[in-house]
């Protein structure tokens, strides 16, 4: 091949059988199971075309990690798991020298985080030389919700970013303008507009109808394959067109709501940044806080790391692809 690079992952059937009646969500689920998500790791593939039958033979060998850090990261296991009770004991109205001590030490850690967060931003920004060459617009944008993952990452490429480019905030509706994700990003690009007044902030508004996108549906069952429920085909919908970034903007930047200031407008942005294991890693989810009720801190431990663990078969093969598809690449904080 001309293109040394020779990158395995699980990938969607042919387009022949998209015209499979059996290729259809029912119940939850779809009717094919061909393909399966390969775990995450570097793999090669040796590929024999002697058979007499044409046919190809091949032998996937997956190559195990050999960094220590890494080896350790996939364990999940962490030092800490059930705090100490003083650092659980914020709500006396006098503040002690330990709680101080408890307090200075969570700014610092929570610090840490941010800074690593940061340098990991840079590393993205960085990779792909964007520094170089002024140009109209920036090769990045934000797949944005208005939620805590989405507006940090935006916060963080704003700071991390040549203020002389202009950032594009990515966002998808089934509902209108009145769909939460809609509220809350027009709120959000309010608060990025009042900390960050220098940047030029544009919320691409995306608009679909699920009942009208019947080719589209098509299309993105069959990259999200072998995920097959209702929820995975919703999720990839709206990041395929997400990652399309056809939509509408505003000509007023002071009046989102006009009507009359609508101009269809396509992101050229071609990384596109997620926030995708936010809510694994911080215990975002409703059945985190539940499990939390049942089992305590173990018990919320044994499910953010089984989450962790399973994340590469649940969600990053499949948003992959769906972001993929449409020419864009995916950029996950780490």
């Amino acid at each position: 091949m001309e293109d040394p690079r020779f990158l395995l992952s699980s990938v969607s059937p042919t387009s022949s059988r998209l015209q499979d009646s059996s290729f259809e969500v029912e119940n939850g689920s779809s009717g094919i199971k061909f393909w399966e998500e390969l775990s995450c790791g570097i793999y090669s593939m040796s590929v024999d075309v002697k058979k007499s039958d044409g046919s190809f033979h091949s032998e996937i060998k997956k190559h195990e990690w050999t960094n220590a850090m890494l080896k350790e990261l996939i364990k999940w296991e962490r030092v800490s798991i059930e705090p100490k009770p003083a650092e659980l004991n914020f709500s006396h109205s006098r503040t002690s020298s330990a709680e101080l001590d408890i307090n200075s030490s969570s700014s610092v850690l929570a610090q840490n985080v941010l800074t690593a967060l940061r340098e990991s931003m840079l590393r993205r920004i960085s990779l792909y030389n964007i520094y170089q060459a002024l140009k109209e617009t920036v090769p990045v944008a934000v797949l944005f919700s208005g939620g805590l993952d989405s507006m940090i990452i935006a916060a963080l490429l704003d700071q991390c970013l040549d203020p002389n480019y202009e950032i594009d905030l990515l966002n998808v509706s089934f509902d209108g303008e009145s769909a939460p994700d809609r509220v809350s990003a027009k709120i959000g690009l309010k608060e990025l507009r009042r900390v960050a007044p220098l940047r030029r902030w544009r919320l691409v508004h995306i608009d679909a109808d699920l009942s009208k996108l019947t080719w589209e549906t098509k299309r993105v069952l069959s990259l999200i394959n072998p995920a097959n429920t209702y929820m995975d085909l919703n999720i990839g919908i709206a990041l395929w067109l997400a990652a399309r970034g056809e939509g509408w903007i505003c000509k007023e930047s002071n009046n989102e709501t006009d009507e009359d200031k609508r101009v269809n407008y396509t992101s050229r942005a071609r990384i596109l940044l997620v926030g995708s294991g936010a809510d694994e890693q911080c215990a975002g989810y409703g059945r985190h806080k539940t499990k939390y009720r049942h089992d305590s801190w173990l018990g919320l431990h044994k499910e953010m790391k089984l989450d962790m663990q399973r994340i590469w078969k649940r969600n990053l093969g499949r948003d992959d692809r769906c972001i993929a598809d449409t020419g864009k690449e995916i950029s996950v904080l780490r």
